[in-house]
């Protein structure tokens, strides 16, 4: 009787497990074969809120993840590419687009068995996985999870023939009434959030209620319930992120919270108009019944709160306040943490910025020692601002670096984005090595301006002008990339760098032999060096 019980638990959370993986390999599939093609279709969301709901639905049904959908939305949020009104949009639809996995697990699911196809299915996928060279590849993960996902379900509805004691429990909760309702809902929220997966419990309500195991009234419960549950991905991605994509959050999981309690105030009404949409008795007809009501919901939902999204917006906005500027002591990268059902491709544009951001703080910096050598007596502040913009691209490089380190290990990620991430790292790091040699300049440059002609400093402020102008073409075409053409002009720019290090340094050694300062000359060649070797951290960041 005991292993009894222990294997049909056991049995039960394998077949969940191998339904899980099978949703998510399917999820990971499509985006990677997709590229950045779905998130470019977010981005290009126009401010009309009715566009924002369809795209919502669109990329939800594509990559049967509402998770991953809201995801995206807080990651487009958090890095300024919509707005939180378009946002709103999106939520709505995604909600109303994960319906769709309900439909397909109802339909394919249960009117025939489909295990017998998933085999082959499963062995096309794996056959195209080996052709690397073609583009279809990527895709092969889309065929083996919807295999794995319906011999999952398959092995579900074995595991799922629960014993007397179970049925008799759940009968008990049918007969508390309205009690039982919100029992039922307070357990699909639950269980919805430890699976992360709303299709997930949807495609369990559905096998329990095909085999008679959960009522009608039970079944529309637990399934108002995993709307809420499937919350927790927002609140989630919203840790550490923006103030915008946290407001986002907050409103994801308020529509559901408010649109499940409509829901429960006209709960019979609500279940007479499925049954009124859907032919035959939920007896005879429930797991299509179930499907209904999902879409229902999810329609009616966002049919109340379409028209009010700026109101929303605006409360959102009084709830969660802009926090008060400080004076940025340390970098803070506002990021949303890497999640597994996400295209890694998402996360390059907001690493971009930053790396933006890092560059006109390497800009800063010179700009801070090019003051240095026209006015001798700033050199005590412009010291202090060159070691501060130090120490803070030093905790950008950090925070960047290991947040790539993240998304290149995750599933998700094509070859082409771990490239991606790769040559963003290489900046990263050319840009912190760049904020070093600067630092060690501007040391350099206090101890040789205590004691040299004005002559020398005009030669070292000109020389230094040509790698200041140099990075400044650069970090300007980093955003949008860097030609051929342009790469060969910055070639030159290298190289008359290089050319013009030489003639210093000859001209400080003809000095030397004329009986100039030791000390001073030394100082000043190696201030040279060090400026020509700016020039080379900046070449390599036009390589990277």
């Amino acid at each position: 009787m005991i292993f009894g019980v222990i294997f049909q638990i056991l049995g039960f959370v394998g077949s969940l497990c191998l339904l899980l993986f099978g949703m998510n390999m399917l999820s990971n599939g499509i985006q990677k074969g997709a590229g950045n093609n779905l998130q470019k279709l977010l981005g290009k969301i126009a401010g009309n809120r009715f566009t924002a709901v369809l795209t919502g639905i669109g990329v939800t049904a594509i990559i049967q993840s509402s998770g991953a959908t809201t995801v995206m939305v807080v990651s487009f949020v958090n890095a300024e590419i919509l707005t939180l009104p378009q946002a709103i949009g999106v939520i709505f639809g995604a909600n109303i687009g994960t319906t769709v996995t309900a439909w397909l697990v109802s339909l394919l699911g249960f009117s025939f068995s489909i295990s017998a196809m998933a085999i082959p299915l499963f062995g096309f996928g794996y056959i195209i996985k080996r052709f690397k060279k073609l583009k279809l590849h990527n895709f092969s993960d889309c065929f083996m999870g919807f295999a794995l996902l319906f011999i999952g379900l398959d092995l579900l509805k074995e595991a799922l023939k629960l014993g007397d004691g179970a049925q008799i429990f759940l009968s008990h909760l049918n007969d508390l009434g309205i009690l039982g309702i919100i029992i039922g809902i307070i357990i699909g929220a639950a269980i919805t959030a430890l699976l992360h997966s709303s299709s997930a419990m949807t495609a369990i309500v559905l096998t329990m209620a095909a085999s008679k195991s959960l009522s009608w009234e039970l079944s529309c419960a637990i399934v108002l319930g995993s709307n809420i549950g499937s919350t927790i991905d927002a609140v989630m991605s919203s840790i550490g992120a923006s103030t915008n994509a946290k407001r986002t959050a907050l409103i994801h999981v308020s529509f559901n919270v408010i649109g499940t309690l409509i829901a429960l105030c006209v709960f019979k009404p609500f279940l007479r108009l499925v049954d009124l949409i859907v032919p035959l008795a939920p007896s005879d007809n429930i797991t299509t019944h179930i499907a209904m009501l999902h879409t229902v919901f999810n329609i009616s939902a966002t049919l109340i709160f379409i028209p009010f999204v700026n109101q929303i917006a605006s409360i959102a906005t009084k709830i969660i306040p802009e926090p008060p500027k400080d004076l940025e002591l340390h970098y803070y990268f506002p990021a949303v943490i890497p999640h597994s059902r996400v295209s890694a491709d998402l996360y390059a544009f907001q690493i971009k910025k930053e790396i933006t951001k890092m560059c006109s703080k390497n800009m800063e910096m010179f700009e801070a020692i090019s003051r240095m050598l026209l006015d001798k007596s700033s050199v005590e502040v412009e010291k202090g601002k060159v070691i501060f913009l130090e120490e803070y691209i030093d905790e950008m490089h950090t925070a960047l670096s290991e947040f790539m380190q993240k998304c290149l290990r995750l599933p998700t990620a094509n070859s082409a984005e771990r490239k991606n991430f790769i040559e963003m790292i290489r900046v990263t790091d050319n840009l912190e090595d760049l904020s070093d040699e600067m630092c060690s300049i501007t040391y350099s440059m206090e101890k040789y301006l205590k004691n040299d002609s004005p002559d020398r400093i005009k030669e070292l402020y000109d020389y230094f002008e040509l790698a200041h102008i140099f990075y400044e073409q650069v970090s300007e075409l980093y955003a949008i990339g860097i030609s051929d053409d342009q790469r060969l002009l910055f070639d030159k720019t290298e190289n008359t760098i290089d050319t013009k290090k030489k003639e210093l340094q000859i001209n400080a050694q003809n000095r030397l032999e004329n009986g100039a300062d030791v000390k001073d000359e030394l100082q000043y060649m190696d201030l040279v060096r060090r400026i020509e070797k700016v020039g080379d951290f900046i070449y390599s960041i036009v390589r990277s």
